[in-house]
């Protein structure tokens, strides 16, 4: 097996799928990636039997073949080479693998393609074609809230419901909750509900080209296709919790803040915070905001005002400060808007102004305040 190829655009090939490979697993061989290359075409290949992913990159090709090559000694190599012509030699016979360059040469052993674990064929039942940034504005403004808890498999993941017309992705932690709609996608006709694990997603999101993408799917896996790449992953086989339930219909409290303006006040006050609940206090009155924080254990507090549109009754609420920045900071618009009810109900917070065809929910949950 040997192709010549720019080691700069081998390395971008392989970045995109190297998130897959487990850095340690109980099989070996996926430690690995499938180099497989046919006349000009070198087809990437990485796995973790859960998630597959797929590169095809054009090369010089000279001797067709397949290899399993070690991912962190190749990726290693590559980001310290400089921009160069790289010459990849595999010996099929002896595993034996050369990378030689203008200045420098680069041995290692590979393993034989027969032990790298087959990718099984998908079919999907359905398919939706969507820009590539819509899909990436859908993971950045959901992924950050969704739960790490494995005892709570079904919340690892994203949820994504397709009906009449209309896309709506859920992810919540059981803290914070987001929603985003997006309505119009054509292809949507459809009712379906699939959970998507976010190592996938996070994987795609640093996959997505510009232009059209594809995703299909079945009722036990995705496959989200680029131009270049794919990616197909086991869907969350579990129930989704009845998230609409949480959200709550009533608050009719409406704060108009600059977000900007109270993002760094809440970073700024969170810092005399508790280290172990992270809480702040709102307290509203008229057109005023006051965020407050105190450290009982170390006796540090600190306050700030910030002026907003507010007109319905004072009133006092807590959040953890981690949990607030992480929403401010994933909203698009220059102001948003806080709904309330009172202090023990969940808060929503929504952006002024939206991407057409695009609605954005988000909601935390409040923290119970210390009298």
């Amino acid at each position: 097996m040997k192709f010549t190829v720019e080691s700069n655009e081998l390395q971008k090939a392989l970045m995109k799928i190297s998130g897959v490979v487990p850095s340690k697993s109980t099989l070996p061989i996926l430690e690995n990636i499938l180099f497989s290359l046919s006349n000009n075409f070198l087809l990437l290949v990485a796995t973790d039997l859960e998630i597959s992913m797929s590169a095809i990159l054009e090369v010089r090709g000279s001797e067709d073949g397949s290899i399993a090559v070690p991912a962190k000694r190749v990726m290693d190599t590559l980001r310290a080479l400089p921009e160069a012509q790289l010459i990849f030699h595999a010996d099929i016979a002896t595993n034996k693998i050369r990378m030689i360059t203008e200045n420098g040469e680069y041995n290692l052993i590979g393993e034989t393609s027969q032990d790298y674990p087959a990718i099984p064929e998908f079919k999907g039942e359905r398919e939706i074609v969507f820009e590539g940034s819509l899909i990436g504005s859908m993971i950045s403004k959901t992924i950050f809230s969704v739960s790490t808890d494995e005892l709570r498999p079904a919340m690892t993941g994203l949820l994504l419901q397709i009906k009449d017309g209309e896309m709506c992705a859920v992810a919540t932690d059981g803290h914070r909750l987001v929603r985003v709609i997006y309505s119009k996608i054509a292809q949507a006709k459809t009712h379906k509900d699939i959970i998507i694990p976010a190592k996938a997603l996070i994987l795609v999101s640093k996959a997505l080209e510009d232009g059209t993408n594809t995703l299909s799917f079945n009722t036990t896996h995705i496959k989200f296709s680029f131009k270049n790449f794919t990616l197909t992953s086991r869907l969350i086989e579990e129930s989704y919790p009845n998230y609409e339930s949480v959200i709550p219909l009533e608050n009719d409290k409406k704060l108009l803040v600059d977000r900007n303006t109270l993002l760094a006040s809440v970073k700024r006050v969170s810092l005399y915070s508790s280290n172990t609940t992270h809480q702040i206090r709102f307290s509203t009155k008229k057109n005023e905001l006051k965020i407050m924080a105190e450290d009982v254990d170390f006796g540090g507090e600190a306050k700030e005002r910030v002026v907003c549109n507010y007109s319905a009754d004072n009133m006092e609420i807590g959040f953890n400060a981690i949990y607030l920045m992480d929403i401010l900071s994933h909203i698009d618009s220059a102001e948003v808007v806080f709904s309330f009810s009172s202090s023990v109900k969940a808060a929503i917070i929504k952006p002024t102004t939206m991407k057409e065809n695009e609605d954005v929910l988000m909601l935390v949950m409040p923290m119970r305040l210390n009298v």
